[in-house]
C-alpha cells in the first residue's frame, strides 16, 4: 500500500524519533502540523526570525495606538525644529525624547511614526499580494497538473507569456495609467486605490512561480495509488483536486508563500522609490529612502533607520522561510 506524502512525513518523523516502538510504550500520535512545530522549536534561527516577524506584525496592527501614545501623527510637520536650510536641529537628525528617530529634512515629519506606518503599509500590500498570487497559482497549477493535455498547454502558455513580460517596465507603464484612467492628473489618488493597484500588478506576475511549483508536485502525485484509489471510488474532480491532492502539497505552498512576502515588500519599496507606488503622503520605506538620497552626507540617520528596518523585515521573512522549508522536510539534517 502506498502512503500519501502527508502520511509519509508523519511516519518518517515517528521512525526518526523512535516513537514507533512495537511495544507501544512511549508512543505519541502527532499530526503533521505538530511535527513541523516541533522541528521549528528546535531551530534557533526560526524562533528568532519568527519573533522578529511577530514584533513587526504587532507594530503594524497597533500603529494607531502607538500614534496616540507617541503623540505625533505621521504627516505632522515640526517646522520650528528645523533650521533655515530645512535641516533638523539637534544631534543625529533631530533625535530627541519627543522624536526618537529624528525628523525628515525639509518637511519636519517624525521618522519613527512614519516607519511604524511604513511597516503597516508594506505588510498590508505584501500579505495581500501573496494571498492573491498564491491562490491563483495553486488553482491554476493543480488544474494544469491533474488534467494535463490541452488545459495544461493553455495554462503553460499563459505562464510563459507572464514570465516573458518585464515586470518593472510593465509596472512603470500601468500604475500611472490606472491612476489617470479613474482620476485626473491633478486629483489626489486615494490610498486604497493605490494599494489595490499594486496588489493587482503583483498578482499579474507573481502567480507563475507558484503555478509551476504546484503543477510539478501534482504531476508527480497524480499516478500514485491513493489517487488511483480515490478515482476508482468515483470521486469527482473537485474532490480529487482539493481533498486528495491539495492536502499533500501544502508544504511547498507554505514555503512559496513565506518567500513571496519579502519579495513583495521590496517590490513595493522599489516602485515607491521610483515614484509610481503609493502617494507621497502615505508612509513608505521606498519613498523615505528616495527622499534621503539628497541628505546622505548631511543627515545619514534619515536613510539609516528606514534602511535597516526594511532590511530586518526582509531578512526575517527569508530566514523564517528557509527554516520552514527545513521543518517541512523530514529528511532535513537540521
Amino acid at each position: 500500500m502506498s502512503l500519501s506524502p502527508v502520511e509519509g512525513v508523519a511516519l518518517a518523523e515517528i521512525e526518526s524519533t523512535g516513537d514507533g516502538d512495537p511495544s507501544g510504550k512511549g508512543f505519541t500520535g502527532r499530526s503533521p502540523g505538530q511535527l513541523v512545530w516541533s522541528r521549528l522549536r528546535r531551530d534557533r534561527v526560526a524562533m528568532v526570525s519568527g519573533a522578529v516577524l511577530v514584533l513587526f506584525v504587532v507594530l503594524a496592527l497597533a500603529a494607531p495606538l502607538i500614534e496616540r501614545l507617541y503623540g505625533v501623527s505621521p504627516n505632522e510637520q515640526a517646522g520650528d525644529l528645523l533650521d533655515a536650510t530645512g535641516m533638523p536641529l539637534g544631534y543625529a537628525g533631530g533625535v530627541s525624547f519627543d522624536h526618537w528617530f529624528g525628523l525628515e529634512p525639509g518637511l519636519g515629519r517624525d521618522i519613527f511614526i512614519r516607519m511604524i506606518y511604513g511597516v503597516r503599509t508594506s505588510l498590508l500590500i505584501a500579505l495581500g499580494a501573496a494571498l492573491v498570487t498564491t491562490t491563483i497559482g495553486v488553482v491554476l497549477g493543480i488544474v494544469a497538473g491533474y488534467l494535463g493535455g490541452v488545459v495544461d498547454s493553455v495554462i503553460g502558455w499563459f505562464t510563459d507569456v507572464a514570465l516573458a513580460m518585464p515586470f518593472l517596465v510593465f509596472a512603470l507603464a500601468v500604475v500611472p495609467t490606472f491612476s489617470l484612467r479613474f482620476y485626473g492628473p491633478r486629483d489626489a489618488v486615494p490610498t486604497w486605490f493605490a494599494v489595490i493597484t499594486l496588489i493587482v500588478i503583483f498578482a499579474a506576475f507573481g502567480w507563475t512561480s507558484t503555478a509551476r511549483l504546484v503543477r510539478g508536485q501534482v504531476v508527480s502525485l497524480r499516478e500514485r495509488e491513493f489517487v488511483e484509489a480515490a478515482r476508482a471510488s468515483g470521486a469527482g474532480l473537485k474532490h480529487m483536486l482539493f481533498r486528495e491532492l491539495l492536502p499533500n502539497i501544502w508544504a511547498p505552498i507554505l514555503v512559496a508563500f513565506s518567500l513571496a512576502v519579502p519579495s513583495y515588500v521590496t517590490g513595493e519599496a522599489a516602485l515607491s522609490f521610483l515614484g509610481v507606488g503609493l502617494p507621497e503622503s502615505v508612509p513608505s520605506f521606498g519613498r523615505m529612502i528616495y527622499r534621503s538620497i539628497d541628505y546622505l552626507q548631511t543627515d545619514a540617520a534619515y536613510v539609516f533607520f528606514p534602511g535597516i528596518t526594511i532590511f530586518a523585515l526582509v531578512l526575517a521573512f527569508n530566514l523564517f522561510g528557509d527554516a520552514l522549508r527545513d521543518a517541512l522536510d523530514p529528511k532535513s539534517s537540521r
